[in-house]
This record gives C-alpha cells, structure tokens and sequence, in this order.
C-alpha cells in the first residue's frame, strides 16, 4: 500500500516523459520538422496527458464503491485517451497547422497518439485500481482483526466476571454460619474478605502480572478458605521459579476452588492440598493436586470449573494443550502451563 502510494507520482512522471520523448524523436528524426515543432508538439503532448493523468486518479479515487473498481478504471483510461487524443489533435492544428508537412503528419499520427495515450493512462489506471483494491483488502482485514479482538476481550471479561460470585457466595453463607457462634471469626472473615475483593479490583486491568503477586492474593483466598473449614483445610505451596515469572491474574484461584471443593466433599478428617510451582521446558507449570474419590461427586452447582480456565488460556495463547487434568491413586492433579 505504501508503496503505492510513494512512487505513483513517479510512475506518471517516467510515463509522460518517455512518452514526449518518443513523439519527439520520431518527429524529429523520421519526418524532419522543425526543432521548434518538435518541441511544442511534445510540450502540449505532455501537459495534456499530465492533465489527463491527474483527472483518471480523480476519477478512479472519487468512485463511489469498491465494487468493479478495475472495469471502471479501464473504461475512464479508454475514455480520458480518447478525449486527450482529440484535445491533442485540436490543439496543435490550431497551432502548428501552417505547416502542411506537419498537417500530413499529424494526421496520419492520430491513431498512434491515441494508442500511446491508452497504454499510459492503462498503466496508471491498472495501478491505481490495485491500490485501492488492496486498501479494501487491508481496511477489511483490520475490520476483521478489530471484531476478532472486541470478542476475545469481550469473552476474556466475560471469564473473569465468573470468577467471583460463587466464591463469595460460599464465604456470606460462612460468615452468617459464624455470626451467632463465632463472631470473632466472622468479623475476622469479612475483614480478610474486604481485602481480597479490594485486590481483585485493583487487578482486573491487567493482563499479565508478576507469578508473586498472585500467590499473594492466593494467600489472601486461603486465609478466608482456612477461617470458614478450619483445621480440616491444609494446603503446602513449593515454589520453584524466578522473579521474572508472569502468569494472567485470576488463574489460581478457581482451580484451588476447585481442587478445595473435590478435596473436601464427603470427607470428614484432614485434608491435603499440593500447589507446586516451577519450570518445564521454559513454560512455568503449576500442578494443583487435591485427593479424590471418584465414587463421590459433590452436586454441580454454578462454579467457574477447569472449562473455563481452558477456554481463558486458549484465548490468551491460542492453545489448546495449556491446561490437563489427572486421575491416579485417589488424586486429582489439574497442571496448568503458562508460556513466558
């Protein structure tokens, strides 16, 4: 496109010049005019043909639709050849027609005049069609990409905002749990609560964030998730990774959800949760492993689910392998793996 549009102009100038210079030369050397003949009949030869130019870009420019751009472009290039050839032919007679040698000549010219005039004004026409066929194409293109984004943001959003309600609607069911019995608890629980969510706002905008501040807000999430099961919840987080590890905000802590509430469900003693953290082949992988038995199934209810992760990763890195689940012994391990 660019390209196009920086060396059109010089197109045109080569053009018109190598046309004048052939008329020229043939005036000059094959018929014998006069110099001075020579060059008025190239000079206006030029000066019609530039105008001619510039209205065929006008024209081809001012179409009103991109539809059949090349069909018009052709037909204007035909038409504004003949029109230029018959001004061509006016002009000179009414000015260089005392001389009867230059009369014969130019009368057996006409045709050749309008010839040159086409494939001249053909080429600029041909060039200028594709260029605007090409900015159709570019302009559809980024129309396109633009939709392709709007949607991706608008799903990506749409993702996060289900990450919340079920979460906080477990922890309002513990603290109204707690009030009557333990309302020191329940006061600690919406204070950390308040906490949480204050983080959540401030980190919705972003896209990616430091791998240490989001343990950090999943320690936030643990804490309130150790207040409402207390000593039957324990989680060990290993860690082995670098500063510089990234990962999309928002990522942990519906597959800890996840794991807490598989882990939990019709048991009554302690319960395990594994969050390991480290490199593989330069993804940063995380296994969340949790015990599982898969003849006891807590009822579906509204959660985010391991789905949804997947479907936010595969829209982040358009891939759909960045996310697996294992079954083996009584444990569940869901690994993620986050390209950096």
């Amino acid at each position: 496109m660019s390209v196009f549009d920086k060396n059109i102009r010089w197109v045109i100038l080569i053009i018109l010049i190598f046309a004048a210079g052939v008329i020229k030369v043939v005036l000059r050397h094959a018929v014998g005019v006069d110099l001075e003949e020579a060059i008025g009949d190239a000079g206006i030869s030029v000066l019609l043909m530039s105008l001619g130019s510039w209205g065929l870009l006008m024209a081809i420019n001012a179409y009103p639709t991109r539809v059949g751009t090349q069909g018009y472009a052709f037909f204007m290039a035909v038409a504004l050849a003949g029109i230029t050839c018959l001004f061509d032919i006016g002009i000179l007679k009414w000015w260089l027609g005392d001389n009867p040698l230059y009369r014969d000549w130019l009368a057996h010219t006409t045709l050749m005049r309008f010839f040159i005039c086409l494939v001249c004004f053909g080429w600029i026409a041909s060039l200028s069609a594709m260029q605007k066929k090409m900015a159709k194409i570019e302009a559809d293109y980024q129309q396109h990409s633009d939709a392709e984004t709007l949607h991706r943001e608008a799903e990506l959003f749409k993702l996060r905002q289900q990450l919340q309600p079920h979460f906080l609607y477990n922890s309002l069911n513990s603290i109204n749990a707690l009030i009557m019995i333990q309302p020191d608890k329940a006061q600690e629980m919406i204070g950390k609560l308040s906490d949480f969510l204050r983080s959540s706002v401030r980190r919705e905008a972003n896209e990616k964030i430091p791998i240490t501040e989001e343990l950090e807000y999943i320690e936030a999430y643990l804490s309130i998730e150790t207040i409402r099961f207390g000593d039957r919840l324990q989680v060990e987080i290993k860690k082995d990774y670098t500063d510089d590890a990234s990962i999309p905000p928002f990522l942990l802590q519906p597959v800890l959800e996840n794991a807490i509430k598989f882990g939990l469900y019709g048991k009554t003693g302690t319960v395990k949760i594994l969050l390991y953290i480290g490199y593989e082949d330069s993804m940063l992988e995380i296994h969340i492993v949790n015990p599982f038995d898969e003849h006891m199934r807590p009822p579906s209810g509204t959660g985010f689910g391991l789905e949804g992760i997947r479907r936010r990763l595969y829209l982040l890195y358009a891939r759909a392998d960045l996310l697996e689940t294992l079954q083996e012994d009584g444990l569940f391990t869901t690994i993620l793996k986050i390209p950096q």
